[in-house]
Protein backbone atom coordinates (compact mmCIF):
# COMPACT_ATOMS: atom_id res chain seq x y z
CA UNK A 1 0.00 0.00 0.00
CA UNK A 2 1.30 3.31 -0.38
CA UNK A 3 0.38 6.90 -0.67
CA UNK A 4 2.10 8.29 -3.14
CA UNK A 5 5.37 7.18 -5.00
CA UNK A 6 8.64 9.31 -5.79
CA UNK A 7 9.58 8.76 -9.06
CA UNK A 8 13.19 10.48 -8.71
CA UNK A 9 15.61 9.14 -6.09
CA UNK A 10 16.74 11.49 -2.92
CA UNK A 11 19.96 11.97 -2.33
CA UNK A 12 20.07 10.43 1.26
CA UNK A 13 23.87 9.28 0.94
CA UNK A 14 25.74 12.59 -0.22
CA UNK A 15 24.24 14.08 3.34
CA UNK A 16 24.85 10.81 5.47
CA UNK A 17 28.15 12.07 6.84
CA UNK A 18 27.00 15.66 7.84
CA UNK A 19 23.91 13.58 9.63
CA UNK A 20 26.47 10.47 11.33
CA UNK A 21 28.63 13.33 12.99
CA UNK A 22 25.75 15.14 14.62
CA UNK A 23 24.06 11.27 15.48
CA UNK A 24 28.05 10.80 16.73
CA UNK A 25 27.96 14.41 18.76
CA UNK A 26 24.45 13.66 20.04
CA UNK A 27 25.48 10.19 21.12
CA UNK A 28 28.04 11.55 22.90
CA UNK A 29 26.22 13.93 24.70
CA UNK A 30 23.79 11.30 25.81
CA UNK A 31 26.76 9.00 27.19
CA UNK A 32 28.03 12.30 29.53
CA UNK A 33 24.39 12.95 31.03
CA UNK A 34 24.58 9.66 31.48
CA UNK A 35 27.55 8.99 33.47
CA UNK A 36 27.16 12.77 34.73
CA UNK A 37 23.34 12.93 36.01
CA UNK A 38 22.96 9.12 35.82
CA UNK A 39 19.38 7.98 35.63
CA UNK A 40 16.37 8.96 37.98
CA UNK A 41 15.79 5.63 38.74
CA UNK A 42 11.89 4.78 39.77
CA UNK A 43 11.04 2.91 43.33
CA UNK A 44 10.69 -0.30 41.83
CA UNK A 45 14.92 -0.55 41.11
CA UNK A 46 15.26 1.69 44.35
CA UNK A 47 12.79 -0.08 46.76
CA UNK A 48 10.06 1.04 48.73
CA UNK A 49 6.45 0.36 50.00
CA UNK A 50 3.57 -1.24 48.17
CA UNK A 51 0.49 -0.59 49.27
CA UNK A 52 -2.69 -1.71 47.94
CA UNK A 53 -6.24 -0.39 48.14
CA UNK A 54 -9.59 -0.78 46.75
CA UNK A 55 -12.59 1.60 46.77
CA UNK A 56 -16.73 0.81 46.42
CA UNK A 57 -16.65 2.88 43.03
CA UNK A 58 -14.18 3.76 40.57
CA UNK A 59 -11.05 5.75 42.06
CA UNK A 60 -10.07 8.97 40.83
CA UNK A 61 -6.42 8.77 40.69
CA UNK A 62 -5.61 12.46 40.17
CA UNK A 63 -7.62 13.16 43.63
CA UNK A 64 -5.47 9.88 45.58
CA UNK A 65 -2.16 11.19 44.15
CA UNK A 66 -3.12 14.78 45.45
CA UNK A 67 -3.35 13.30 48.82
CA UNK A 68 -0.41 11.44 48.38
CA UNK A 69 1.40 14.92 47.94
CA UNK A 70 0.04 16.20 50.79
CA UNK A 71 1.60 13.83 53.35
CA UNK A 72 4.80 15.15 52.21
CA UNK A 73 5.91 12.47 49.23
CA UNK A 74 8.02 14.00 46.04
CA UNK A 75 8.41 11.14 44.94
CA UNK A 76 5.88 8.16 44.41
CA UNK A 77 3.60 6.24 42.22
CA UNK A 78 -0.35 5.66 41.47
CA UNK A 79 -1.27 3.51 39.59
CA UNK A 80 -4.86 1.17 38.63
CA UNK A 81 -4.50 -2.78 38.70
CA UNK A 82 -7.00 -5.25 37.96
CA UNK A 83 -9.97 -3.34 38.06
CA UNK A 84 -10.74 0.59 38.40
CA UNK A 85 -11.48 0.43 42.08
CA UNK A 86 -8.38 -1.22 42.87
CA UNK A 87 -5.40 1.45 43.06
CA UNK A 88 -2.11 0.53 43.87
CA UNK A 89 0.45 2.71 45.20
CA UNK A 90 4.30 2.91 45.70
CA UNK A 91 6.04 5.26 48.33
CA UNK A 92 9.74 5.69 48.86
CA UNK A 93 11.80 3.86 51.54
CA UNK A 94 12.18 6.36 54.68
CA UNK A 95 14.50 6.28 57.19
CA UNK A 96 12.85 5.45 60.49
CA UNK A 97 9.77 4.25 59.15
CA UNK A 98 8.83 0.89 58.39
CA UNK A 99 5.86 -0.23 55.60
CA UNK A 100 2.88 -0.49 58.12
CA UNK A 101 3.65 2.67 59.78
CA UNK A 102 3.52 4.08 56.45
CA UNK A 103 0.69 1.94 55.00
CA UNK A 104 -1.42 3.58 57.97
CA UNK A 105 -0.21 7.15 57.35
CA UNK A 106 -2.11 6.84 53.76
CA UNK A 107 -4.59 5.02 54.65
CA UNK A 108 -6.02 7.41 57.51
CA UNK A 109 -4.83 10.02 54.46
CA UNK A 110 -7.48 8.53 52.07
CA UNK A 111 -10.22 7.25 54.46
CA UNK A 112 -10.17 10.93 55.31
CA UNK A 113 -11.30 11.68 51.71
CA UNK A 114 -13.23 8.35 51.22
CA UNK A 115 -14.40 6.14 54.09
CA UNK A 116 -14.88 3.19 52.08
CA UNK A 117 -11.66 2.71 51.00
CA UNK A 118 -9.98 -0.53 52.14
CA UNK A 119 -6.65 -1.80 52.59
CA UNK A 120 -5.83 -4.69 50.31
CA UNK A 121 -2.23 -5.18 51.17
CA UNK A 122 0.95 -3.78 52.27
CA UNK A 123 4.69 -5.12 50.72
CA UNK A 124 7.87 -3.43 51.64
CA UNK A 125 10.31 -4.07 48.28
CA UNK A 126 13.95 -3.90 49.39
CA UNK A 127 17.09 -2.31 47.21
CA UNK A 128 18.04 -5.84 46.60
CA UNK A 129 15.07 -6.37 44.64
CA UNK A 130 15.91 -3.00 42.92
CA UNK A 131 19.37 -4.46 41.78
CA UNK A 132 18.00 -7.78 40.69
CA UNK A 133 15.49 -5.99 38.60
CA UNK A 134 18.27 -3.65 36.57
CA UNK A 135 20.24 -6.46 36.06
CA UNK A 136 17.77 -8.81 34.68
CA UNK A 137 16.83 -5.85 32.59
CA UNK A 138 20.31 -5.35 30.97
CA UNK A 139 19.88 -8.97 30.66
CA UNK A 140 17.24 -8.78 28.46
CA UNK A 141 18.16 -5.44 26.39
CA UNK A 142 21.83 -7.62 25.50
CA UNK A 143 19.58 -11.02 24.80
CA UNK A 144 17.77 -8.62 22.32
CA UNK A 145 20.50 -7.01 20.93
CA UNK A 146 22.14 -10.64 20.50
CA UNK A 147 19.14 -12.07 18.87
CA UNK A 148 18.93 -8.93 16.42
CA UNK A 149 22.27 -9.04 15.07
CA UNK A 150 22.58 -12.81 14.57
CA UNK A 151 19.36 -12.93 12.81
CA UNK A 152 20.53 -10.00 11.02
CA UNK A 153 23.46 -12.01 10.08
CA UNK A 154 21.72 -14.99 8.90
CA UNK A 155 18.89 -13.22 6.58
CA UNK A 156 21.28 -10.60 5.39
CA UNK A 157 25.13 -10.57 5.65
CA UNK A 158 27.29 -9.82 8.70
CA UNK A 159 27.69 -5.86 7.51
CA UNK A 160 23.89 -5.65 7.87
CA UNK A 161 24.07 -6.56 11.90
CA UNK A 162 26.40 -4.88 12.47
CA UNK A 163 25.17 -1.77 10.65
CA UNK A 164 21.48 -2.20 12.32
CA UNK A 165 23.04 -2.90 15.91
CA UNK A 166 25.30 0.70 15.53
CA UNK A 167 21.59 2.14 14.77
CA UNK A 168 19.80 1.11 17.59
CA UNK A 169 22.24 0.99 20.37
CA UNK A 170 22.46 4.85 19.26
CA UNK A 171 18.28 4.86 19.90
CA UNK A 172 18.50 3.39 23.30
CA UNK A 173 21.39 5.51 24.19
CA UNK A 174 19.57 8.59 23.19
CA UNK A 175 16.51 7.87 24.76
CA UNK A 176 18.57 7.00 27.81
CA UNK A 177 20.06 9.90 27.65
CA UNK A 178 16.85 12.40 27.47
CA UNK A 179 15.82 10.03 30.71
CA UNK A 180 19.28 11.51 32.40
CA UNK A 181 19.09 14.69 30.75
CA UNK A 182 15.45 16.04 32.32
CA UNK A 183 15.68 13.49 35.25
CA UNK A 184 12.36 11.74 34.20
CA UNK A 185 11.62 9.07 36.28
CA UNK A 186 13.06 5.67 34.63
CA UNK A 187 10.66 2.41 35.72
CA UNK A 188 10.02 -1.07 34.50
CA UNK A 189 7.60 0.80 31.80
CA UNK A 190 10.16 2.47 30.37
CA UNK A 191 12.27 0.00 30.05
CA UNK A 192 9.61 -1.96 28.43
CA UNK A 193 9.36 1.05 26.04
CA UNK A 194 12.96 1.32 25.15
CA UNK A 195 12.57 -3.17 24.37
CA UNK A 196 10.04 -2.00 21.96
CA UNK A 197 11.49 0.47 20.65
CA UNK A 198 14.69 -1.89 19.89
CA UNK A 199 11.89 -4.17 17.89
CA UNK A 200 10.39 -1.27 16.20
CA UNK A 201 13.63 0.21 14.79
CA UNK A 202 15.59 -3.17 13.37
CA UNK A 203 12.02 -3.40 11.72
CA UNK A 204 12.44 -0.66 9.84
CA UNK A 205 15.89 -1.48 9.09
CA UNK A 206 15.20 -4.51 7.91
CA UNK A 207 12.53 -3.23 5.33
CA UNK A 208 15.28 -0.69 4.19
CA UNK A 209 17.72 -3.32 4.14
CA UNK A 210 15.06 -5.67 2.20
CA UNK A 211 14.87 -3.61 -0.38
CA UNK A 212 18.55 -2.56 -0.88
CA UNK A 213 18.81 -6.60 -1.51
CA UNK A 214 16.13 -6.51 -3.82
CA UNK A 215 17.86 -3.38 -5.47
CA UNK A 216 21.15 -4.90 -5.88
CA UNK A 217 20.16 -8.11 -7.13
CA UNK A 218 18.22 -6.55 -9.71
CA UNK A 219 20.53 -6.75 -13.25
CA UNK A 220 19.03 -4.11 -14.87
CA UNK A 221 20.67 -2.05 -11.95
CA UNK A 222 23.77 -3.39 -12.12
CA UNK A 223 25.77 -0.37 -12.81
CA UNK A 224 24.29 1.75 -9.89
CA UNK A 225 26.65 2.46 -6.92
CA UNK A 226 26.34 1.43 -3.59
CA UNK A 227 25.32 4.29 -2.47
CA UNK A 228 22.60 4.91 -5.28
CA UNK A 229 20.96 1.50 -3.97
CA UNK A 230 20.63 3.15 -0.78
CA UNK A 231 18.96 6.06 -1.64
CA UNK A 232 16.84 4.01 -4.57
CA UNK A 233 16.28 2.10 -1.51
CA UNK A 234 14.99 4.32 0.92
CA UNK A 235 13.16 6.45 -1.50
CA UNK A 236 11.09 3.52 -2.43
CA UNK A 237 10.12 2.83 1.38
CA UNK A 238 9.11 6.17 1.85
CA UNK A 239 5.54 6.05 1.67
CA UNK A 240 5.70 2.35 3.38
CA UNK A 241 7.78 4.61 6.44
CA UNK A 242 4.85 7.31 6.48
CA UNK A 243 1.89 5.39 6.88
CA UNK A 244 3.42 2.71 9.76
CA UNK A 245 5.29 5.33 11.80
CA UNK A 246 2.36 7.72 11.19
CA UNK A 247 -0.18 5.03 12.85
CA UNK A 248 2.30 4.17 15.62
CA UNK A 249 2.50 7.71 16.79
CA UNK A 250 -0.97 8.62 16.75
CA UNK A 251 -1.51 5.94 18.93
CA UNK A 252 1.44 6.68 21.05
CA UNK A 253 0.53 10.39 21.17
CA UNK A 254 -2.71 9.71 22.21
CA UNK A 255 -0.84 7.78 25.51
CA UNK A 256 0.80 10.80 26.12
CA UNK A 257 -2.24 12.90 26.11
CA UNK A 258 -4.59 11.11 27.54
CA UNK A 259 -2.94 8.15 29.37
CA UNK A 260 -2.38 9.78 32.05
CA UNK A 261 0.66 9.66 34.95
CA UNK A 262 1.03 6.09 34.44
CA UNK A 263 1.93 6.02 30.75
CA UNK A 264 3.71 9.23 30.49
CA UNK A 265 6.80 8.34 30.61
CA UNK A 266 6.29 5.53 28.82
CA UNK A 267 4.69 7.48 25.58
CA UNK A 268 7.74 9.78 26.09
CA UNK A 269 9.92 6.74 25.53
CA UNK A 270 8.13 5.24 23.01
CA UNK A 271 7.73 9.04 21.03
CA UNK A 272 11.87 9.61 21.12
CA UNK A 273 11.98 6.23 20.35
CA UNK A 274 9.86 6.40 16.85
CA UNK A 275 11.57 9.72 15.89
CA UNK A 276 14.84 8.20 16.35
CA UNK A 277 14.11 5.14 15.09
CA UNK A 278 13.28 6.55 11.40
CA UNK A 279 16.35 8.92 11.33
CA UNK A 280 18.87 5.78 12.41
CA UNK A 281 17.64 3.24 9.69
CA UNK A 282 18.02 6.32 6.96
CA UNK A 283 21.18 8.05 8.00
CA UNK A 284 22.91 5.69 10.67
CA UNK A 285 22.29 2.13 9.36
CA UNK A 286 22.41 2.50 5.80
CA UNK A 287 25.21 4.66 5.82
CA UNK A 288 27.39 2.30 8.49
CA UNK A 289 26.05 -0.36 5.44
CA UNK A 290 27.53 1.71 2.79
CA UNK A 291 30.73 2.36 4.56
CA UNK A 292 31.07 -1.35 5.64
CA UNK A 293 31.51 -2.24 1.55
CA UNK A 294 28.42 -3.84 1.51
CA UNK A 295 28.23 -4.91 -1.72
CA UNK A 296 25.67 -7.29 -4.76
CA UNK A 297 28.45 -10.07 -4.11
CA UNK A 298 27.95 -9.86 -0.62
CA UNK A 299 24.39 -10.78 -1.39
CA UNK A 300 24.20 -13.39 -4.18
CA UNK A 301 25.13 -16.72 -3.13
CA UNK A 302 27.85 -18.80 -4.61
CA UNK A 303 26.79 -21.15 -7.36
CA UNK A 304 28.77 -24.91 -6.95
CA UNK A 305 30.40 -25.55 -9.74
CA UNK A 306 29.50 -28.84 -10.81
CA UNK A 307 31.83 -31.74 -10.75
CA UNK A 308 33.36 -33.06 -14.15
CA UNK A 309 32.73 -36.45 -12.90
CA UNK A 310 29.45 -36.56 -11.87
CA UNK A 311 27.47 -38.58 -14.14
CA UNK A 312 30.33 -39.91 -16.16
CA UNK A 313 29.98 -43.38 -17.34
CA UNK A 314 33.33 -45.49 -16.32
Amino acid sequence: MEFFRIKKDIPFMRHALIFNVISALTFVAAVFFLFYKGLHLSIEFTGGTVVEVTYQQPADLEKVRKTIEGLGYAEFQVQSFGTAQDVMIRLPAQKGVDASQQSEKVLGALKSQDAGVQLQRVEFVGPQVGDELAQDGLLALAMVVIGIMIYLAFRFEWKFAVAAIIANLHDVVIILGFFAFFQWEFSLTVLAAILAVLGYSVNESVVVFDRVRETFLDRRNGRMSTADVMNHAITSTISRTIITHGSTEAMVLSMLLFGGATLHYFAIALTIGILFGIYSSVFVAAAVAMWLGVKREDLIKPVKEKDETDGAVV
